[in-house]
């Protein structure tokens, strides 16, 4: 029997709800490749979406599968485990495949995953990463031109490992054959975009619904919420100097260069800074440049000397100490701890 003849059969769930949809259309194929550490939301997040349409619609609109590299139950990064179909197979031309991972994202780049990747999109079929899936497509080079995104977090690292691509701020990208999302609820907006597209946007804004979802697709495209509410402020001058910071994490700004690129002088920044944030100009990029730090230790291999240098420190010592006053920890102790439980995150 083969892979596709094997694969589970469309769940259409009865239900009180319904919208109709014209009888008879063609079942729309899915593969979801299950990696260790996976991130169980991002999973969820979007199968239901599919599971939903088939029972709204009571058709079996979508179908899909679970694989693994060896057809084991694959643990997620909650410590749940998911049972899968079967194991890695050849696919069908008309079936999406995606890669689910979350923390380590180098789960996502095992040779198996990349390699059937490779396969199903020289032959045309369509391929997609969940939250840090976008890893295996880039191990693939099947990403090269396109555009993409994975989650917020691993970006850094990601951008380490990848210097010649540029993944997106958005939660989802769909650019022809390639789909990815940064996971979460985005795999949501994802999916909602593609049965949109599959059955109209009425549909779609149902489905969506049935989510509890009153924000439909396309309303608020970036991951993360904007910087004046992350920061509390609206302020334009202190939005301006701190997204600075952000842009020069590796190459920091002196105080006189933000001041000139803000148009304030350099004692109206540290009061701004002390009255709306709680600190002086200084700590608060160093903190900014330490939690860069620390993501890279957490999601990648990188050598200390090269964490310090990505973060804007001239030495090791120097990235140490501060490490270590912010932290609570020397970043030696903090990646051993990290690599003793497997390297994974939340």
């Amino acid at each position: 029997m083969s892979s596709e003849e094997s694969a589970t059969a469309a769940v259409v769930p009865m239900g009180a709800a319904f919208f109709p949809v014209a009888p008879g259309a063609v079942t729309r194929k899915y593969a979801f490749i299950l990696v260790p550490g996976f991130t169980l939301l991002a999973f969820s997040s979007a199968v239901e979406p599919l599971r939903i349409a088939n029972q709204l619609s009571q058709q079996p609109l979508y179908q899909w599968r679970l694989m693994s590299e060896g057809g084991a139950a694959v643990a997620s990064s909650s410590g749940i485990s998911v049972c899968v179909d079967g194991a890695l197979a050849p696919l069908g031309r008309d079936t999406r495949a995606f890669v689910c991972a979350g923390n380590p994202p180098q789960a996502a780049a095992a040779a198996p995953v990349v390699a059937l990747l490779q396969r199903h999109a020289r032959f045309g079929g369509a391929v997609g990463g969940i939250c840090t899936g976008a890893v295996a497509l880039a191990a693939g080079g099947l990403i090269g031109g396109r555009e993409f995104t994975l989650h917020w977090e691993n970006q850094p690292a990601f951008c380490e490992d990848y210097p010649e691509l540029s993944p997106s701020a958005k939660k989802f990208e769909i650019s022809g054959g390639v789909m990815t999302c940064g996971g979460g609820a985005a795999s949501t907006d994802m999916m909602l975009q593609l049965i949109a597209e599959d059955h109209g946007a009425e549909f779609s804004a149902m489905v969506s619904e049935m989510c509890l979802r009153k924000v439909m697709v396309g309303v608020e495209q970036e991951q993360r919420s904007s910087l004046s509410v992350l920061i509390r402020s609206r302020n334009p001058g202190l939005l301006r100097i701190v997204g600075l910071m952000n842009a020069h994490i590796e190459d920091p700004l002196t105080l006189e260069d933000l001041a000139q690129a803000a148009g304030y002088s350099r004692r109206h920044i540290e009061r701004m800074f002390l009255s709306v944030l709680g600190e002086t100009p200084g700590d608060y990029y160093r903190g900014l440049r330490l939690d860069r730090g620390r993501s890279l230790l957490s999601t990648t291999d990188m050598e200390l000397l090269e964490v310090a240098t990505a973060c804007g420190f001239g030495s090791v010592a120097h990235f140490s100490k501060s490490f270590k006053a912010r932290f609570g920890m020397a970043p030696t102790k903090y990646n051993r701890r990290l690599v003793r439980g497997g390297r994974r995150g939340g």
